[in-house]
């Protein structure tokens, strides 16, 4: 969310109240189904929303709080803005991402996938994603810096798109509603953890796949009795020049 204040004003309790009952009272019919479109920024306003189908990623850094035992702040600012940044660009090399967020050591997107084959490429992000981390630990391995290991998760289904924050502030963010988002956050969590593997996906994430894809994935239970798949996934190109290049 934009945290930079562009106005200064003085609260007031009574427009407050108003502005509560303005948004409470709006329209329930302002909420659009978009189906697989994902609409962009500017037809949001404060009273609309879209319903959209969505395939969510989130990759988080596992055991983030034990990293300062060893490190110094500016040696972990270091480490996490590479993670973040190459979080980042990778995400948003692929077009059909249209969201990047970053909430602390975690990065998450979301993908347009309006066909099952728009989901195998975003198993291909995870694991792009998963490749540039061994990259990534070659260079912090350098630098004498502790190695870093990650969780993604990922879901597919319908998410509610609408406009948060204060009209006129200039402090506003899309935010994503749905269980989509919470399920692959929650996944995530649970990814490389406890002898889980790096990448958990859904069982309709699962089920989109192409054969090739569902080969990676084997099937658990998780602790909500739960069927869920997870994997190991590298890119192999990305993987060709770790073993050309990172000796």
């Amino acid at each position: 969310m934009e945290s930079k204040k562009a106005t200064t004003y003085k609260y007031n309790v009574k427009d407050s109240a108003s502005r509560i009952d303005e948004i409470l009272n709006a329209n329930d019919n302002d909420y659009e189904d978009n189906e697989n479109n994902i609409p962009s920024r500017g037809q949001l306003t404060y009273k609309n929303g879209y319903y959209v189908n969505v395939t969510a990623l989130f990759i988080d850094i596992v055991g983030s709080s034990k990293l300062t035992d060893g490190h110094r702040r500016p040696t972990l600012a270091k480490m996490y803005r590479a993670f973040l940044s190459e979080c980042v660009a990778i995400m948003n090399s692929w077009e059909m991402c249209k969201e990047i967020n970053i909430n602390g050591d975690c990065v998450w997107g979301v993908f347009e996938t309006p066909y099952k084959s728009n989901v195998d490429d975003v198993i291909s992000v995870a694991a792009q994603l998963s490749s540039m981390i061994k990259i990534l630990n070659y260079k912090l391995k350098k630098k004498k810096y502790n190695t870093i290991s990650v969780g993604i998760g990922i879901d597919d289904g319908l998410a509610l798109m609408v406009k948060a924050g204060y009209s006129g502030s200039g402090i506003n963010d899309v935010v994503w509603m749905g269980d989509v988002v919470n399920t692959a956050c929650h996944l995530a969590n649970k990814a490389g953890r406890q002898g889980r593997k790096e990448i958990i996906v859904t069982k309709k994430v699962y089920d989109y796949l192409n054969d090739k894809h569902k080969e990676l994935f084997s099937r658990f239970t998780d602790d909500e009795d739960i069927l869920r798949y997870e994997g190991n996934i590298v890119r192999t190109a990305m993987e060709n020049w770790y073993k050309e290049n990172c000796k």
